[in-house]
This record gives C-alpha cells, structure tokens and sequence, in this order.
C-alpha cells in the first residue's frame, strides 16, 4: 500500500474515531446533568423540558455516530475499495466518451451514496423527530421534497458537472481557473434566485399580516439602515415545529423569513430582539466576510485540484487505476472533507465570535432582555441542551453555548 494511501486511510479513521469520541463525551455530559437545571435557567425552564432537552441531545447524537461510521465506511469503499474504479469500468463498456460518461460516473456514485444515507435520513424524521414531537413531516410530503431535490440537483448540478468535464478536457491546465470562475457565477445566481424562485418550490411564503409587528420591523430596518424587498412568513410548520428566522438572497431580491412556529412563540419585542441580532450580522458585514472567505478557500480548493488532476499517483493512491477527469472531481471530493475535517473548530471559534458581536449589535438597537428571553423561549422549544460538553462544543458549535451567550447578554 502506498503512502499517500496510508495517509489518506488515517485521515477518514481519525476523523472518524475523533468524532465519535466528541459524540460520547457530549452523551456523557447531558446525561450527568440531567436532572439539574443549571441555577442561571432555574426560573425559565421546568425539569421536565431539561430532561427533554437532555434526552434529545444524547439521542441525536448518537444517530450521529451511526452516520460517522456510515460515512467512513462509504469514503473508504468508494475510494480506496475500488467502489468508483467498479461503476468506471462498467460506464466505459457503454463507449461513451467525455463528458458524458463522466456525467453518468459521477450520478451513479452520488446515487449511491444517497441510496446508502436515506435510511438516517428517514430515521432521523419519522423516528427521531418524531419521537421527540418535532416532526409534522408526512410521508407524501418527504417523497414530494426528495423528488422536487433530485430534480433541483439534476437541473443545477447537470449543468455545471458537465460544463466543468467539458473544461477539464478542452481548456488545457487552465481549466481550473475557468472552473473557479463558473463556480463563482453559480453560487451567487442560484443566491440571488434562491428567494424568489428556488425556495417557494417547497414553501409557501407570506407576506407579515401583524401590522403592528411589521410597522415595529419596518423601524427597526429603518435604524439599521437595511433594505429588503419584505418581511415573509415561512410555512416551516408543515415540516418541523422547530422555530427559525434568516435572511436570504442579496440586491433587491434580500428577503426577511420568519417561520410561523417562531412567531408563535415569541411576543413581539422578543421577535424584534431576535431580528436586532440577524441585522447585526448584515451591519457588521458578516455575510460579506463569510462569502469572500468561502470563494476565497474554493479558489485554492480548485488550484489544488488542478494540480491534483495530472498526477497519476493522485489516482492509483485513492483506488482508481485509470486517471480520467471525473474521477478526479469524484476522489477530490471524497479526499477533502477527510482534511478539512480538522479545521472544523476553527471555522466554529470564527462563527461564535461573529454570534458574540451580532449580540452586541442586538442589544444597541433593541431590548438586550428581550433577546435573553426570546433565546431562552428557543433553547426550551427546541430541546437546545443547555449543558453541552465543553469540547464537543468548542468544536462544533456555530453559535456559543446558551449559558456563555446569555451571561455576556445579562452583563454586557
């Protein structure tokens, strides 16, 4: 076995097994403080909600640790075991050429992997949700929105596959460059497109009715100085009754999306809290330094991968014998996540510090209380653990633990 092998075998199996031991710490820590309120949240939620919270941490956690090991197992078997060199061999006996047969290679070996993760995928709605009375979700209803994806995918996706096999053949070393910048154009296409076009496919949007909560959003907009073509409510009850709220799109299609389940639990000078604290993150130019940092790490990620493309140890290494320009999109997308793995908590550290500041932003234009209670009201709803553990969450963690959160809110 080769060394790059052996590298990138270590790398899957110590992700893997670091996953799975933050998961068992997490387990062990909500479980050890299951039957106690921490003293800070004693007034707002009941034992009853702590244990719920607990039990529904520890439960999706270790459905986690199923995935983990699913998922290592499928990297390894399409990778090095030979899964991706198999569905190679038996496309090429069809004579098509590039690119194709690359289109074909690549949707096999996708479909495959989904067909391998939607038994989670059902578990996790129909089971755990369920269990836990979160899940509203039928089954027409899950088959409508896997259909309308695949859909979605093949139309998105298709395209783009092809456009970047065409490129790998045609545009000389190169490529990559061209590749990037098709990318670039896609991602901010598909956000522009994603309010108006994309996500009303699954959802219904409407309108705010609450005239006296839109004229209270409408000022609050006003003193932060953001525009928006509306402030919308999402039908995200159909589905889940988990509370969210979000922007999405940019230029004159940036939309305001409240779910129907948050504005059913919070009173309104809770809600313009929490709208104060995602306003926070346009002020402060979160959005902007998130997406010049993801283009700016796909610009590397696509050098790399143009170097990678011509060395045919690059290949024999990840267990296909015969290079091709899909097998190279297909192994590099395997082989990166195994390395970027390790600099989850890194990535996790900047987001908590950007959820730290957007606080501060919320509690200059709104009523910081209220933004305490509307996170409490969340964390109870949604059977957020309010006691996780602390290196599972320094690791994972996009937004800081309820008590570290809450502590900074109280005391400034």
């Amino acid at each position: 076995m080769q060394w790059p092998t052996v590298l990138f075998v270590m790398l899957v199996a110590a992700g893997a097994a670091l996953e799975l031991w933050l998961a068992g710490r997490q387990i062990a820590a909500v479980r050890a403080h299951r039957e106690r309120v921490p003293e800070s949240f004693a007034a707002q939620v009941s034992l009853a909600e702590h244990r719920k919270a607990a039990d529904y941490t520890a439960a999706k956690a270790r459905l986690g640790q199923i995935g983990t090991l699913l998922d290592a197992l499928v990297t390894l078997a399409l990778t090095v075991g030979g899964g991706i060199a198999l569905l190679d061999a038996l496309w090429r006996r069809t004579g098509w050429g590039e690119p194709w047969l690359g289109l074909a290679v690549i949707a096999s070996v996708l479909a495959l992997a989904s067909l391998v993760s939607l038994p989670l995928s059902l578990w996790r709605t129909f089971g755990l949700e369920a269990r836990f009375g979160f899940n509203r979700t039928t089954v027409p209803l899950y088959l409508l929105d896997l259909a309308k994806g695949l859909a979605l995918a093949a139309l998105l996706g298709g395209p783009a596959v092809l456009g970047a096999l065409w490129l790998m053949v045609r545009a000389g070393r190169a490529w990559w460059l061209w590749a990037f910048g098709g990318w670039v154009v896609l991602t901010l296409a598909v956000s522009w497109a994603w309010p108006v076009l994309i996500a009303p496919l699954f959802n219904r949007f409407s309108p705010l009715a609450d005239a006296g909560l839109k004229a209270r959003i409408e000022a609050l907009l006003a003193r932060c100085g953001f525009r928006s073509s509306g402030v919308f409510v999402v039908d995200g009850s159909r589905r889940s009754a988990h509370g969210n709220a979000y922007f999405t799109g940019f230029g004159r299609n940036k939309r305001i999306v409240f779910f129907d389940t948050l504005l059913q639990e919070l009173a309104p000078a809770q809600i313009e809290a929490v709208l104060a604290h995602e306003l926070g993150h346009f002020r402060l130019h979160h959005i902007r330094t998130r997406l010049l940092a993801s283009i700016g790490v796909m610009f590397g990620a696509f050098a790399l991968l143009g170097w990678l493309a011509r060395q045919s140890a690059f290949y024999a290494a990840l267990g296909v014998p015969r290079p091709s320009p899909h097998a190279a999109l297909l192994l590099f997308g395997f082989a990166a996540p195994a390395v970027l793995y390790f600099a989850t908590p890194l990535s996790a550290l900047w987001s908590r510090r950007q959820e730290f500041a957007a606080d501060r932003f919320a509690a200059g234009q709104a009523d910081a209380r209220e933004l305490v209670s509307a996170l409490v009201k969340l964390y109870r709803s949604n059977a957020s653990t309010l006691t996780p553990d602390r290196l599972y969450s320094a690791f994972h963690y996009s937004h800081p633990p309820a008590s570290e959160r809450i502590e900074r809110l109280r005391h400034g």
